[in-house]
């Protein structure tokens, strides 16, 4: 059985150590001898010097032999300390190698990464992003420090997600991500495996890296929405229009208008209500030109209202950003088709669009008042929000969430999350892919993966319902008659 570390050390300590011994015991030896010098010699050495003649040939005699006894243990001891450091290395490398993944360690990690761009600065930091976190390109706790020797570093300590740690390094966003020297994507990083018998009791391994290169974003286009903002909205009650300007990826210089619906009687009250946000905002209240159908959300919820099902709210609806609306509601990593920049649109919403709403209407702006909806991307989008700040959106209607799509993307950032919305709604159609016998398949998935994610969350928290619906497909008139169902779950009478 190999000895560990620190036993080999002890047994080092005692072997070096018995030189010293053997040292000590013949020193002491010496002086004895001397001091019974004069008995041990038969007859006057030295005559002719008087009585101090014998005793300085003697004195001489005996340090020249306690001097040549010293040379002797010391080459001994010299010798000693080869040898035994000699087997110390070779017992080092004889023993077997134990090789694990960092992740499994109890004690954690450290990543020392050198930032070959020199782009890092203090203004400018690196960033961690994995599927711990949910990719969170500027996540605070993952932040790494500057070190001395102008590398960068963090301290990681044991996961406590079980799936392998994948991960990219960002300038805290992802239009600054890590990317390969000719500028090409670099795959998400895993963690290589080290031998932990090299490692003392509860020391920390340092895995040294290397980047390459970060993306420099483009400059954000001047986009604007097909639809006229300044257009007349047919709606049940009243929608006001609010301005707001920015987005994520390429619409980061967009001006959107928010519709914002109010129930009846909003203006000769002074109630403050809680509010629904529901994405893909053009189709919410009306029907574009381009798409077969719209949510009806103001029909619904005045009728939702005014039956007493469900207690006054407050709708806004979010526009999409057309033909970056991928971006903004897909998240990084999730499909290899889209650039995701759903943490940079929920960073938007955050910091534009809610103050924007608590600001200009008498809402409740709690989580228990808050909820977020979309359908499809809009679902995901919906989805990811309440779950990556739950704090904020306390509610989620998802419905048609591309689940299938996104292979195990959800499942690996559904498990990194430590926190969820304390209501979830979970809608999807029978028929998602159509009702081409060859899409039979596909659609069992689709159901399945819904049912499957009702389960999780029913784990996480107290109220959760999925809803299927029978002989309906992937549009807007599903999403429009399930619609009531979903508002009056997250929204019930108090």
């Amino acid at each position: 059985m190999p000895l560990n570390t620190t036993t080999k050390r002890v047994l080092l300590t005692l072997f070096l150590m018995t030189p010293v011994v053997l040292i000590t015991g013949l020193m002491v030896g010496i002086f004895v001898s001397l001091d019974r010098g004069p008995e041990m010699v038969a007859e006057p050495v030295g005559a002719g010097a008087g009585d101090t003649g014998g005793a300085n040939a003697l004195g001489e005699y005996f340090s020249r032999k306690a001097k040549k006894q010293m040379d002797e243990a010391t080459v001994l001891a010299e010798s000693g300390v080869r040898e035994a450091e000699a087997a110390y290395e070779h017992e080092l490398a004889t023993q077997p190698a134990r090789m694990v993944t960092p992740e499994s360690l109890e004690q954690g990690f450290i990543l020392l990464i050198d930032d070959r761009t020199d782009t890092a600065s203090a203004d400018l930091p690196i960033y961690l992003a994995s599927n711990h976190s949910g990719w969170n390109a500027g996540d605070p706790d993952l932040l790494l420090s500057p070190r001395s020797d102008m590398r960068w570093q963090i301290i990681l300590p044991r996961p406590s997600s079980p799936e392998p740690m994948q991960f990219k390094f960002t300038l805290g966003s992802w239009d600054h991500v890590e990317v390969k020297t000719d500028g090409g994507d670099v795959d998400n990083r895993l963690l290589p495996k080290i031998d932990a018998s090299k490692l003392e009791p509860g020391e920390k391994p340092i895995i040294e890296l290397t980047i390459e290169g970060f993306r420099v974003p483009p400059e954000p286009e001047d986009v604007e929405l097909s639809a006229d903002p300044y257009r007349a909205i047919e709606a049940v009650g009243q929608i006001r229009r609010l301005q707001v300007v920015g987005g994520a990826g390429g619409a980061s210089n967009l001006v959107r208008e928010l519709l914002v619906w109010l129930p009846r009687g909003y203006d000769e009250s002074d109630r403050e209500y809680a509010v629904l946000y529901l994405m893909d905002g053009q189709n919410v209240f009306e029907k574009p030109a381009w798409v077969p159908g719209e949510w009806r959300a103001d029909e619904v919820a005045t009728a939702l209202i005014e039956n007493g099902v469900v207690d006054p709210f407050i709708v806004v609806a979010v526009p999409h950003a057309e033909k970056f609306r991928g971006q903004e509601y897909v998240p990084a990593g999730f499909r290899d088709d889209v650039d995701g920049r759903a943490d940079e649109f929920l960073d938007w919403m955050l910091r534009e669009v809610k103050p924007r709403v608590d600001g200009a209407f008498r809402v409740r702006t709690g989580p228990e008042s808050t909820a977020i909806g979309g359908s499809s991307f809009g679902g995901a989008i919906a989805l990811y929000a309440a779950t990556t700040r739950p704090d904020v959106f306390g509610k989620v209607i998802a419905e048609s969430v591309p689940l299938v799509g996104s292979r195990d993307a959800w499942w690996e950032y559904l498990g990194s999350r430590k926190a969820f919305p304390s209501v979830v709604y979970i809608g999807m159609s029978s028929h998602e892919a159509g009702y081409h016998p060859d899409q039979t398949e596909l659609n069992a998935s689709y159901v399945n993966a819904a049912v499957t994610l009702g389960d999780f969350f029913k784990s996480k928290t107290d109220r959760v319902m999925v809803s299927i619906g029978e002989g309906q497909t992937h549009n807007e008139d599903a999403w429009a008659e399930r619609l009531p169902g979903a508002i009056e779950f997250v929204f019930p009478i108090e």
